[in-house]
């Protein structure tokens, strides 16, 4: 996996996955910094969301302006052998897959290749030739278990490129490693993978 498109590619079709984390209040606001890329690339992004029921909690899908897809849609629409299925035709459509958050639990299910709900599903078909993102989110003694750099690394490993967390008081009140990288450094991840021309343009510029 080489974590860019090839130069000239103007595909730009984000596939967004959010999971149970706190900082997936932020989803909103990341879905529309990623809408808002043409005023840096000149191009117009097509974005859709896969969230995990338990993300759900955090934010409205109300205020999310763009499709939204649930465990449960992976089944409704499907009934016999010839019907489609949505985590491939997911994976077919998007240029990136970007997991933001990517909570302690779905960070483990993705080391070990567990695919039990429809965003790990698009995850283990993931193209291993388009990029994938990940922006780890937990509490700091989450954070810190020997666990956690071990499946880090272990997504590393496959290829996949991790925007890191950072450090600062987090919901639970304790102040430490383990919040979600800011919305601004996760978009410009997604646009030096998707436009790396058009970003030195716009760095240069």
């Amino acid at each position: 996996m080489t974590g860019v498109l090839p130069a000239g590619h103007k595909s730009q079709r984000i596939l967004v996955g959010v999971t149970g984390s706190v900082a997936a209040i932020k989803l909103p606001q990341l879905v529309r910094a990623l809408i808002d890329l043409p005023e840096q690339v000149g191009a117009c992004p097509e974005v859709q969301v896969v969230t995990t029921d338990h993300a759900m909690h955090f934010f409205n899908q109300r205020e999310v302006p763009v499709p939204v897809h649930l465990d449960a849609d992976e089944w409704c629409n499907w009934s016999r052998l010839s019907d489609p299925v949505l985590h491939i035709e997911l994976r077919q459509w998007a240029d990136l897959l970007l997991i933001a958050p990517l909570d302690a639990n779905t960070l483990g299910k993705l080391a070990m290749g567990l695919c039990d709900n429809l965003l790990t599903c698009v995850a283990r078909a993931w193209d291993s030739e388009r990029p994938f993102l990940f922006c780890p989110a937990m509490n700091t003694h989450m954070w810190t278990h020997p666990l956690t750099r071990q499946h880090v690394e272990k997504l590393r490993h496959f290829g996949y490129v991790e925007v890191p967390c950072v450090c600062k008081t987090l919901a639970c009140g304790e102040t430490g490693m383990g919040a979600m990288a800011e919305v601004s450094t996760i978009v410009k991840a997604v646009r030096e993978r998707l436009w790396p021309d058009e970003r030195s343009q716009v760095d240069n510029g």
